[in-house]
């Protein structure tokens, strides 16, 4: 399991699990738990890159990033 402490969002901790290039068991701690349970079920056992420029430079209310665009910085820091 990977962990990724996020800057700037409410989510304080990402972590998840990369099996042969696909996204398993995307978890975060803290946020908006709604979102980001819906977030962690549509990639599910998607290709982690594919889903990783999709959900880059995804903004949340002005901050510039957001939990999605977190998780995309995540991806490509364990990729």
């Amino acid at each position: 399991m990977y962990s990724y402490t996020p800057v700037g969002v409410c989510a304080r901790k990402i972590n998840f699990d990369i099996v042969d290039g696909k996204l398993h068991n995307v978890e975060f701690v803290g946020g908006c738990p709604g979102n980001l349970l819906a977030i962690s079920k549509l990639v599910e056992g998607k290709d982690a890159r594919e889903v990783a420029e999709i959900l880059a430079g995804n903004d949340c209310r002005g901050r510039g990033t957001s939990c999605a665009d977190q998780l995309s910085k995540a991806i490509m820091e364990r990729l």
